[in-house]
């Protein structure tokens, strides 16, 4: 390796984006059953933007450096890594440290990035992909012929549900907060403007009162009651999030009963070292071919450049992108 340091982007203090600033360390080292990589972009994720703000520390142990997906070359590996060589093309979920122009990522994290696909592209794949799989595909079992609601559809979540859903002939619906998102999505799913549409309402009668079998929430405790009317017997309510707020008051604990409803969520940072290896290897088995072939490939935002950090936090403070953002290191 030609250098031994390298710049990664900190967080001073909790708060706004001039909380985020550089600092000059050494590169990290590859430990036995990890990757070094030398980062070309990395994409932002909502999980940054709450770390940023002092809501979603890192776990004890793990770098504070933010930063949870990776797309570039691999510069080392460890002593235990068979499956990758130096000056492969990888993407990965990291465990931090992403916000750099080097990170190590654990080997059961990281996939190789098929012919054809960017780095900007790369890079906004593993934390919303595996984030989609592990709860939509693993924990809420979605096949072919099922129904399904993701609120917040525009985001880089939930066109990453959108797409996946429509190659596994999952039917869609999705809540957006404008009618600018409303048609940005429409080739991959019928969409309700929030703001202007009793979204229970519209999407009943698009069902002919028969509801959706799944529902895929981040917005949290005010959609509680809508949710659950929604969801038809045996459905699926998963939250990943809870941005608009984390405590219901009231729960209609008879329709969970009647309709043999499951509520259930989980956070991809909690999950262990082995989830996380099965989550790759299904989306390695099953996504991976599809976007060999050009398919399922994130929806791009805006790109920006590594010395732009807090420009990109800014964007997504703004809560109007649609799809993902992605940082350019190289």
């Amino acid at each position: 390796m030609s250098q031994a340091t390298m710049q990664h982007v900190i967080i001073t203090e909790p708060g706004g984006v001039d909380k985020l600033a550089y600092e000059t360390v050494a590169i990290p080292q590859a430990k036995a059953d990890e990757v070094l990589v030398k980062v070309h972009a990395f994409g932002i994720n909502r999980p940054d933007i709450l770390q940023r703000q002092g809501l979603y520390p890192m776990p004890k142990g793990v770098t504070p450096v933010p930063g949870l997906e990776v797309a570039g070359v691999v510069e080392a590996v460890g002593a235990d890594v068979t499956q990758f060589k130096v000056g492969d093309k990888v993407c990965g979920l990291t465990n931090g440290g992403g916000y750099a122009e080097y990170c190590v990522v654990p080997r059961s994290q990281t996939l190789t990035i098929p012919e054809g696909v960017s780095f900007v592209q790369a890079a906004a794949i593993p934390e919303t992909f595996f984030t989609v799989w592990a709860n939509v595909f693993q924990m809420a079992k979605a096949k072919a012929g099922e129904t399904l609601l993701v609120h917040g559809g525009a985001s880089g979540i939930g066109t990453t549900v959108l797409m996946l859903c429509k190659s596994f002939g999952i039917k869609t619906f999705a809540t957006v907060g404008s009618d600018e998102k409303v048609h940005a999505i429409a080739d991959l799913t019928d969409a309700i403007n929030y703001k202007t549409q009793d979204f229970e309402k519209a999407i009943q009668e698009k069902t002919n009162n028969e509801g959706v079998d799944i529902i895929l929430d981040m917005v949290g405790a005010p959609y509680l009651e809508k949710n659950l009317s929604l969801l038809r017997r045996d459905g699926r309510l998963v939250y990943i999030a809870f941005l608009a707020g984390a405590k219901a008051k009231e729960i209609s604990l008879g329709q969970i009963m009647m309709k043999r409803l499951t509520i259930t969520g989980s956070t991809m940072r909690a999950r262990t070292t082995t989830e996380k290896a099965e989550i790759a290897q299904g989306i390695q088995q099953q996504v991976a071919p599809l976007w060999a072939k050009g398919e399922c490939l994130p929806m791009i935002y805006k790109t920006f450049k590594f010395d732009q950090i807090q420009d990109a936090h800014a964007i997504m403070d703004t809560g109007e992108h649609i799809g993902k953002v992605v940082v350019e290191v190289i």
